[in-house]
């Protein structure tokens, strides 16, 4: 019920397209069923043809009832006329009758298709909108305990599932039951007997789609998760693609990526099976339930046991009653959807309803830069129960300049990343010009934060754009005096088309240094007055490590840091040098005074050749 409830509320979030849909619908069943009914007084004059009786031309009164009795009484006063006078005439009136009201039939039908189109497409767009909203706002825990291809299967293949979903529910709730009612009603107007036989065989179809729709959902529910295992293989396959055939795991990968393919081929396989199995079984025993109607019909005709039921009306009743197994069909086909769409709204919800965990305090106050300095009280955090960090305490004052080293997993990277909020501390606060980081607005936050990190986070796109990367008010002029700065500009005006070349997926048209560079420039132009430094220049050879450094020294001029190093030598004139392990800090000081402590910082700078 719930999810009924979730889906009408999709369908209706676009009220004028779903009434619309839901008119040229209902327009759609009536000049449907008006087609057919168009037929009744001219076979009933046909069988009667030589037994044509003087009708008084009909006269209406008053009420919406007796409007419809006053126009099937005038369409036969017509027709009578018509057969009396030219029974070829008649016919061909019938017959222009039928094409008028089977063009409206489908000009309706088309309308319903236009608005459902524009309904289906803009519910999927805002159904992304909010996903991929949602994606940028989760906190970096999340990404580390989700896999991304499952993310993306949720935004590609759920969300379609929906899309079937929100059309389905119109189908369900307006157009089908609309279409039973009307060919019931004319069902009972023409033989009330053929009618509740219909009823007594009917129910047992009912139940057998029932109890296919149940096994529907659970086989679409472990489908839909099989279909997020798949994309995230795709996607670690692709992003490590020179390490597989570095390490000539190319057959390894395809054959596991082939046996996860063939189980979601096999549950596809089962839920379309069982998707088609439903209509094609409700046609079948719609079928013989007609059967039934023929012989029961076809008996009280030969008996003479219904003074109502005559050839004309028979054969109307059976056409009609044929009509009415597509709505019931069209019911048990929506049924479906919805069975095999509820598994997939709850993944898209499970993704809607994650806790951002990271929120503004109402009436956040503004940050427009730091005046004195940052200051660690007592901080402790920890990744689900492990303790990473213990009681970490420092102060970082405005222009100056702090070093985090220490093994891998000491946690270094993690004090960088609880700075600009992507994680909140379990104990103790972080504050900058002694107000407590929560409550500073996040953007604000952000906006004063700039990172260079050991990879290079680039995007497909221009170096222009990767340098002016979430700026639209920046000018060329601007760009070009960070990439100077940055000692970047020269290599650029080299590319292919300049500032303007597209520099591929991760920036993989470049070297290690030229997106180094790119991502100091990037931090140049957003001029931060907080200046985090994450192993900026680990992964460079010597001589790409010099000009990189060259151009974070020239970053770091009158800015406050905090660097995160591996190479000590990009560390030596630091103000104050922290040795972190096991989340604790075990040394601090400046470069030559840990030297002269001979402790575990001397011991580093010793495995690289530096002893002063």
């Amino acid at each position: 019920m719930k999810s009924l409830i979730a889906f009408y509320k999709y369908t209706f979030s676009y009220k004028v397209q779903a009434i619309l849909t839901i008119i040229y619908n209902l327009l759609y069943v009536i000049f449907n069923l008006l087609s057919l009914v168009l037929f009744i007084p001219f076979l009933q004059l046909i069988f009667k043809v030589n037994e044509t009786a003087d009708l008084e031309k009909p006269h209406y009164t008053s009420g919406f009832i007796h409007f419809f009795t006053y126009c099937k009484d005038w369409y036969n006063y017509t027709m009578n006329e018509m057969v009396k006078n030219d029974p070829k005439y008649a016919l061909l009136f019938v017959c222009v009758s039928v094409i008028i009201a089977f063009f409206l039939k489908n000009l309706f039908r088309y309308g319903a298709v236009w608005h459902q189109s524009q309904l289906r497409m803009a519910v999927v767009r805002d159904l992304r909108d909010q996903l991929f909203a949602k994606a940028m706002k989760l906190p970096l825990s999340f990404y580390t305990e989700q896999r991304k291809g499952d993310l993306m299967a949720r935004i590609n293949s759920d969300v379609r599932e929906i899309e079937l979903a929100v059309i389905a529910i119109l189908e369900l709730i307006f157009r089908e039951p609309f279409a039973i009612i009307i060919s019931v009603a004319s069902l009972v107007y023409i033989s009330p007997k053929l009618t509740l036989i219909s009823f007594v065989l009917l129910p047992i179809s009912a139940f057998v789609i029932s109890r296919i729709g149940k096994s529907l959902k659970r086989t679409a529910k472990a489908g839909q998760e099989q279909t997020s295992l798949v994309f995230s293989i795709l996607e670690e396959s692709i992003g490590g693609i020179k390490i597989i055939k570095a390490f000539n795991a190319i057959p390894f990968v395809v054959k596991r990526f082939r046996k996860v393919n063939l189980r979601l081929q096999q549950l596809n396989t089962g839920t379309f099976r069982r998707s088609d199995l439903s209509p094609l079984l409700n046609e079948f025993l719609g079928a013989t339930v007609m059967i039934c109607l023929v012989w029961f019909g076809g008996t009280m005709i030969l008996d003479k046991s219904d003074s109502i039921l005559g050839g004309a009306e028979f054969i109307t009743f059976i056409i009609v009653f044929s009509q009415l197994l597509r709505p019931i069909q069209g019911i048990a086909t929506a049924v479906g959807n919805l069975n095999k769409a509820e598994p997939s709204l709850d993944r898209i919800n499970e993704i809607l309803d994650t806790d951002e965990s990271i929120y503004e305090v109402e009436n956040p106050k503004e940050l427009s830069g730091l005046n004195e300095d940052i200051r660690l009280e007592s901080v402790s955090f920890r990744y689900k129960d492990e303790w990473v960090l213990k009681n970490i305490n420092f102060d970082l004052k405005r222009g100056k300049t702090i070093a985090l080293v220490g093994e891998s997993g000491s946690g270094k990277s993690t004090i960088a990343d609880l700075l600009p909020r992507f994680y909140d501390v379990n104990e103790g606060a972080i504050s900058i010009d002694g107000i407590n980081i929560r409550e500073y607005k996040l953007e604000d936050l952000h906006k004063n934060i700039g990172i260079v990190s050991q990879e290079s986070i680039l995007f497909n796109d221009t170096v222009r754009n990767n340098i002016a990367f979430g700026r639209e008010d920046v000018s060329l002029e601007m760009i070009i005096q960070a990439a100077k700065i940055a000692h970047a500009h020269n290599f650029i005006e080299q590319l292919e088309n300049g500032y303007d070349t597209m520099i591929g997926e991760r920036g993989n048209k470049l070297s290690g240094g030229q997106k180094q560079r790119l991502s100091i420039a990037r931090a140049v132009l957003k001029d931060p007055s907080i200046l985090i430094l994450d192993e900026a220049t680990s992964a460079l050879d010597t001589e790409s490590e010099r000009i990189v450094q060259s151009a974070l020294d020239d970053l770091m001029k009158d800015r406050t840091s905090l660097i995160i190093a591996h190479r000590m030598s990009t560390i030596i004139n630091a103000d104050e040098i922290l040795v972190l392990s096991k989340g604790q800090i075990i040394e601090r000081g400046k470069h030559r005074d840990l030297i002269a402590m001979g402790g575990i910082y001397a011991n580093l700078c010793a495995l690289q050749g530096i002893f002063s």
